[in-house]
């Protein structure tokens, strides 16, 4: 029986550490729980159950953030002996890790105070620069699993441009519908009730003059954006929804002004507050998105913020990459983005360019070879010298191309489809009806037009959209399926074509499926060889360490020897054992296979097989899209492709050694199909066809992880609920058609009772703001019965 660790709530699968009669799956969750309860803090644990997150275990190094420059460019203020600072932390998921990151004073006394801002996962905290360096606060903060992204990105300080144009627009219409409705209740009851009132009728000139006062302002500024919409639509040759919905503001507000200056009435000033006041808080909703992430990336969000630089006497300075020049000689460790194109002077480079190429092994370099902005370093420090500034560089160049940049003018929608034919029959209609008046009874036409066009006036056509995708937004989020915005979801609804990367997105980042084939390994040899494992920091030898199950019992290395490329080989308890490559070993490949070939006192034993480890059910995902093309493409070889037929038995086309631009240019062949083409792909190598797809969809593993530019982000264990993400959208689509329906004949039978004079526009006002209220708990009770019956 599995069991979770009582910090993090991982699954424990190699490593059991048992105390303080609870279990943990490393040290590292076991010294964050020490250091709570030495601090009093046990409630963490109270407020969330495994609301912990597992500490980094390979921490990035952070003195360079100790520079002068680089401090002052990382920090938000520093006099005296206090700083502030303000750490992005991506791994904030709930009110647990809000609690113990606004206690850090509590654990060092040199923070002072620390605040947390949820919806961007910051946290800003106040500390003394004297006592505690800023690279021992970012130190402290990882051992405790909160590790903070420094990048270039972070570190620009770009003045967050936060609208609240909106918010403001939506207050002055809220201020004057409240103030409006007081103002006309006299002469509302005076109308109901048949009575007339001699103090009113002297001061109505008076409250209807404070009505238009506040009416204006509503009309000339908090609806200013549906003029600007509808005049740029024109413009464009396009009748969008906002276009009647001017026509009948205009209506409103000018038969308002007639009627009080020839004092034929009150106007409808009180109502056309209301209506914008209801359709501005629907436009509120809508913009309600998760700030949080963010949906167009570019380099600066992964590259470093500084770089070591290394002169010829060997000095090394920390510097801010943005002054690194050609020429210079830098240092990269293990593990570090290299940021530049450059050429290896000294160190084996063992470059991981997964990330740039999706092909997931590394590449050995040695002194004298290029190599490319965006790969890895795996292994010891490396010289390099630039060649190219980072402007400059293959990485840069990649996101720049034109090819990889999507342009949507966010006109074809289904509202603005449904309003140009909607818009003409009105106008129609209207027109009829002021011929047939004209003639008939001219001072009556004015009150049909009037009535005809604010009783049809779009409103709850315009809100139904937005309430409804609002709402889809929402729970879409709540399920870990982050929506850039509302058109995405009409498009989600449109596709019919579905094509995955394989690396990192049906398959697991960070695990492997490792077979052993050749003679039995014995205890001995086993426990030598995790000995020797332990001493590699290739990407392969510390899957197998992690993979062997004997006990952590390790051995003394000696005449350790590492070949970059190939292997490595040392002696451990006597016996001489090799490590690497097929021809390390004097072997020979087979099949494409991604191996590790073991060898004793030079008596081939055996090879470990390295297969990706695919994600849970991603069989049954397949098969639950049956009704859309599936194709797969992939970076890496083809050695797994007769598996891929087996999980993806739909798929109609299989790609391998796809670089960047192949992956684009098939998503360009199949829109020139006419297919609609969602995009699933976890990397840099994904970016230009998640952009050219209709919808890019970006995998996340790690919270803390590079994701490209994307118009959604998803959770990687979330994607066999894709077809779940797509027939909800779909839904939301059809509730929107549903309210859609609903206006129309709530509009057939107002417009058949205005056409003929039967209905006042008083009527046809007190109406309006009724359908739409309407339509607003409608389209809320449809979305949620509908998404519980896909998340319950």
């Amino acid at each position: 029986m599995s069991e979770n660790c009582f910090h993090c709530g991982q699954q424990i699968e190699k490593e059991r550490i048992a105390f303080d009669e609870k279990i943990f799956c490393c040290n590292g969750c076991k010294s964050v729980y020490e250091i709570l309860n030495l601090n009093q803090l046990g409630n963490f644990y109270e407020l969330n159950k495994n609301a912990g997150t597992r500490p980094d275990e390979n921490s990035t190094q952070f003195d360079y953030l100790d520079t002068q420059e680089i401090f002052d460019k990382v920090t938000d203020f520093s006099e005296g002996n206090t700083s502030l600072v303000t750490f992005k932390i991506p791994v904030i998921h709930c009110s647990s890790c809000i609690w113990l990151l606004e206690s850090l004073h509590t654990l060092n006394e040199n923070i002072k105070y620390s605040q947390v801002n949820f919806t961007r996962k910051t946290v800003q905290i106040s500390f003394n620069h004297q006592e505690l360096k800023l690279s021992e606060l970012a130190k402290f903060l990882t051992n405790l699993g909160y590790k903070p992204v420094i990048s270039l990105e972070t570190a620009d300080k770009k003045e967050e441009k936060l609208d609240k144009t909106l918010l403001i627009k939506l207050a002055v219409a809220g201020f004057a519908f409240g103030n409006g409705m007081f103002f006309s209740y006299p002469e509302y009851a005076q109308e109901i009730m048949g009575t007339t009132d001699i103090w009113m009728n002297s001061y109505k000139n008076l409250f209807r003059f404070i009505m238009f006062l506040l009416a204006t302002p509503v009309v000339f500024y908090s609806a200013s954006d549906y003029f600007k919409s509808a005049w740029s639509g024109l413009k464009n040759k396009i009748v969008n929804i906002d276009v009647p919905i001017v026509l009948g503001i205009i209506m409103l507000y000018g038969r308002s002004i007639y009627e009080v200056l020839t004092d034929f009435g009150p106007g409808y000033f009180d109502t056309l507050c209301g209506l914008l006041f209801f359709m501005l808080l629907g436009k509120t909703f809508q913009k309600r998105t998760y700030s949080a992430l963010s949906y167009d990336r570019d380099y600066k969000s992964f590259y470093p913020i500084a770089v070591t630089k290394v002169d010829f006497e060997g000095q090394q300075q920390n510097i801010l990459l943005s002054e690194l020049k050609v020429g210079d000689r830098i240092m990269v460790r293990n593990q570090e983005i290299i940021p530049v194109d450059a050429i290896l002077i000294s160190g084996n480079g063992n470059i991981d360019n997964s990330f740039i190429t999706g092909e997931s092994a590394t590449i050995a370099k040695k002194p004298g070879d290029k190599i490319f902005a965006g790969g890895k370093q795996s292994g010891a420090i490396l010289e390099l010298e630039v060649i190219k500034n980072v402007d400059q560089s293959y990485l840069t160049q990649l996101w720049n191309k034109e090819a990889f940049k999507k342009h949507e003018n966010g006109l074809d929608t289904i509202t603005n489809t449904i309003s140009k034919y909607f818009t003409f029959i009105i106008l129609g209609i209207t027109a009829i009806a002021a011929i047939y008046w004209i003639q008939h009874d001219f001072e009556k036409m004015f009150q049909v037009v009037a009535a005809i066009l604010i009783i049809a006036c779009p409103c709850a056509l315009a809100l139904s959209a937005p309430f409804t995708f609002g709402h889809i937004m929402r729970i879409l989020g709540k399920n870990h399926f982050y929506v850039k915005d509302t058109l995405t979801i009409e498009k989600l609804a449109k596709i019919d074509t579905l094509v995955f990367d394989k690396t990192g997105t049906i398959t697991h980042n960070k695990k492997s499926n490792i077979q052993y084939e050749g003679d039995l390994l014995e205890e001995f040899d086993l426990a030598n060889l995790k000995s020797l494992l332990k001493n590699s920091n290739h990407p392969l030898s510390k899957a197998l360490y992690d993979s062997l199950d004997n006990k952590d019992e390790y051995f003394p290395i000696e005449n350790f020897k590492d070949t970059p490329g190939r292997g490595y080989q040392a002696d451990v308890r006597s016996k001489l054992y090799k490590i690497g490559a097929a021809s390390f070993i004097g072997q020979t490949s087979q099949n494409m296979e991604t191996a590790v070939y073991i060898s004793k006192n030079d008596i081939f034993l055996g090879k470990f097989i390295f297969k990706n480890e695919y994600r849970k059910e991603i069989k049954t995902m397949f098969d639950q899209l049956e009704n859309y093309h599936i194709d797969i493409l992939s970076g890496d070889n083809s050695s797994e492709e007769n598996q891929l037929k087996s999980l993806a038995t739909k798929a109609e086309e299989m790609r391998f050694n796809q670089n960047p631009e192949d992956k684009l240019n098939y998503i360009q062949e199949l829109q020139s199909q006419g297919k609609k083409v969602a995009m699933f792909g976890d990397g840099l190598n994904d970016a230009g066809a998640l952009k050219q797809a209709n919808v890019g969809i970006a995998i996340a593993d790690d919270t803390n992880a590079f994701t490209p530019s994307s118009d959604v982000i998803m959770k990687g264990e979330n994607i066999v609920d894709v077809k779940k993400y797509l027939d909800l959208s779909k839904d939301a689509i059809n509730i929107v058609k549903i309210m859609f329906v609903i206006s129309f004949l709530y509009n057939i039978v107002g417009l058949s009772f205005a056409v003929t004079g039967e209905l006042s526009p008083l009527i046809c006002a007190i109406l309006m703001p009724i359908s739409s209220i309407t339509i607003v708990a409608l389209t809320s009770l449809l979305t949620y019965i509908r998404a519980h019956k896909y998340f319950k």
